[in-house]
């Protein structure tokens, strides 16, 4: 009688402890420690200027901006990138005016109720001077990514999204951001200082 050969394995035996060794490294990964953002102190009171882009569906504005900052109160030129005066906003945490260039001026009880009326889409102020030093609104939830160098590299705050796409040393041995962009569901801005005081 014909002794039969026992079955064949469908793998060979060093395939076989090879699939099983890789399967065994293919397991959870160590979870990576989270990152910790620095945010840079914030200033009561600075100048910056430089250029601004701001898109809400199919308007579009390109201009110059000069920003004072002090304390509660914010002056804010823009201008055509010729020069000509697009709008001068001023405002405090109480109150708001735009100043166009023709004249007409506007009064509104906050900054994003003044400039959805003046310019057609709201300009976030009250987050934006600090959003602009690359720091979050204190008053405020916000969540954080950070760079290698830790500073802000997303910003998610009053819906807004903020990525910081560079950093300028600046007086005092301190990172602000030197290009930036702000979206919002239908808006869009993009900043680059040139100028930090």
């Amino acid at each position: 009688m014909r002794r039969r050969r026992p079955p064949q394995p469908m793998f060979p035996r060093a395939a076989l402890v090879a699939a099983i060794l890789l399967l065994g490294a293919c397991g959870p990964l160590a979870p990576r420690p989270p990152s910790t953002v620095k945010l840079p102190p914030v200033q009561d009171s600075f100048e910056a200027s430089g250029r601004m882009s701001a898109r809400h569906g199919s308007d579009a504005l390109a201009a110059n901006f000069h920003w004072q900052h002090a304390g509660e109160r914010d002056a804010l030129e823009l201008a055509s990138p010729l020069g000509q005066t697009i709008a001068l906003m001023s405002g405090d945490g109480a109150a708001a005016r735009l100043q166009s260039a023709d004249g007409r001026v506007l009064d509104a009880g906050n900054w994003t109720k003044l400039t959805e009326a003046g310019l057609g889409w709201p300009l976030p102020v009250e987050g934006l001077k600090y959003w602009i030093q690359g720091a979050a609104r204190a008053d405020a939830a916000f969540t954080a990514e950070a760079d290698e160098e830790g500073r802000a590299s997303v910003l998610r705050q009053d819906g807004w999204t903020i990525v910081y796409l560079g950093y300028v040393r600046t007086q005092g041995d301190v990172w602000r951001p030197s290009r930036l962009t702000a979206e919002y569901p239908g808006v869009e801005l993009r900043l680059a200082i040139d100028r930090w005081q």
